[in-house]
């Protein structure tokens, strides 16, 4: 029997264990003893991101760990581990490696709720089948009727918890979700996004004028000649996207938890027991997010994380900064973080990520005083679409500098992974396009445990 099989099972390399959260940010016991009796040098740690479910997940982590034990020197025993957190796979939207693009295209996809996402969706909010019921009718039947974009409005609302009167205050103060450089705060409780709060028709039309802009919208075209000049049946593909950014919208909040006060503390107490142990962080999109709130729980002096990987972060390119260039009064979410990690934090960023180029600035930025909901602003950049802004004495990579000569020891760097990350199809491009052998050895080079 492998030592995968042994210990986690599913996967080809090992030892492996699962690292299971609930969305409070609770840890299964049994997950954690398997955790703490991995016999390992360097234990790797990876959260997947939004797009995900556990099946899916252990894939992931099979196909992105599997490089590794030809690439680490002899002193180094790796260990590896799996960050399991609840969120959410919307079928429809193929994954490199996994899925093959297109496959789920064709007429009468469209708009319509496949079954497989209806299912995920109603484990996502469960007790609200009526309310999912009557949204996948809706997109269903696409009415042209300006009051059924209003009661889906509506029920996209009640579905991410959102007060309507609470929100419109919440975006007054801060913006959007996401409002980046917001003084840290307790990741529960970020900004509203205005997503919620203005005109559904208005919403509707940004975000299918998004999906225009990212190549279409999930699975193919809702319809032959897909654009913004179809009438108000057209815009149910920018409503479906609604219900997406509403699920992010979820997951967010869940990932800055589940890093904060469930990975962070379970890492310590390890680290705790187990002084030695070094421990490597990776994260993709959400999963980022979730490693990278993390740090928040390393107690002061504490050098047992010794890199940070973050594969198409999904959050603020501010949030490591002291001082935001916008607001000089303000830092980021995660300011100083980084002196957390007793080696880099290393922002793997790709143009071909459509999910971040499109969909976050526009669903961060939308508020009712922007300038045209697609135009540029740099405030509402994610760290994996361009990396660590606004942090002194960063340097900035490409995938080939980096793997020849290494990144600097300490402090934040963002790599251009563009070279690899690049596939994928609409509306998030290449977002999901990360187990590449490429990608691993920048964690190797990271982690300082190559040959």
């Amino acid at each position: 029997m492998s030592d995968a099989t042994a210990v986690g099972g599913g996967i080809g390399v090992g030892p492996y264990a699962e690292l299971t959260f609930d969305a409070e940010g609770d840890v299964d016991p049994g997950s954690q003893d398997a955790v703490s009796t991995l016999e390992a040098t360097d234990l790797l740690v990876f959260a997947h991101g939004w797009n995900s479910d556990r099946s899916t997940s252990t894939r992931l982590f099979d196909r992105f760990y599997a490089p590794f034990p030809g690439l680490v020197g002899p002193g180094v025993r790796l260990g590896y581990v799996g960050v399991v957190w609840p969120s959410i796979r919307f079928s429809d939207e193929p994954i490199p490696d996994f899925d093959p693009h297109g496959a789920l295209a064709g007429p009468g996809h469209g708009t319509a709720l496949d079954p497989a996402t209806l299912r995920a969706l109603g484990e996502f909010w469960p007790g609200r089948v009526a309310e999912l019921d009557r949204i996948a009718e809706l997109l269903e039947e696409r009415p042209e009727s300006h009051a059924a974009f209003t009661e889906f409005g509506a029920l996209v609302r009640e579905l991410a918890g959102v007060d309507t009167v609470d929100a419109v205050v919440a975006v007054s103060a801060v913006g959007a979700v996401g409002a980046v450089g917001a003084p840290a705060a307790p990741p529960a409780v970020p900004a509203v996004p205005a997503i919620f709060t203005e005109d559904v028709l208005e919403v509707c039309r940004a975000l299918t004028e998004g999906l225009v802009e990212a190549g279409g919208p999930p699975g193919g075209a809702a319809e032959p000649g897909f654009s913004l000049g179809g009438g108000l049946r057209t815009l149910w593909t920018g409503a479906k996207e609604l219900l997406r950014q509403a699920t992010y919208y979820q997951m967010k909040k869940r990932a800055g938890v589940v890093g904060e006060r469930g990975l962070g503390p379970v890492l310590a107490e390890l680290a705790g027991r187990r002084p030695a142990l070094r421990i490597h962080l990776i994260g993709h999109s959400f999963g980022a997010r979730v490693v990278s709130f993390s740090l928040r729980a390393v107690p002061d002096g504490a050098r047992y994380v010794k890199s940070a990987t973050l594969l198409q972060g999904a959050f603020s390119h501010y949030s490591f900064a002291d001082r935001l260039p916008h607001d000089k009064s303000s830092g980021g979410a995660l300011r100083g973080m980084q002196r957390k990690v007793d080696g880099p934090v290393v922002a793997c960023h790709s143009p071909y990520d459509s999910a971040l180029k499109v969909f976050y600035p526009l669903a961060s930025r939308m508020a009712g005083d922007s300038a045209g909901l697609l135009g540029l602003d740099e405030r509402w950049g994610a760290i994996g679409h361009d990396g660590v802004q606004a942090v002194s004495g960063a340097p900035r990579l490409t995938l080939d500098a980096a793997l020849r000569a290494g990144v600097p020891q300490a402090g934040c760097v963002s790599v251009d992974t563009g070279s690899v990350v690049r596939r994928g199809g609409p509306p998030s491009g290449a977002h999901s396009d990360i187990c590449h052998e490429e990608l691993a050895r920048l964690v190797v080079a990271a982690g300082r445990m190559g040959r």
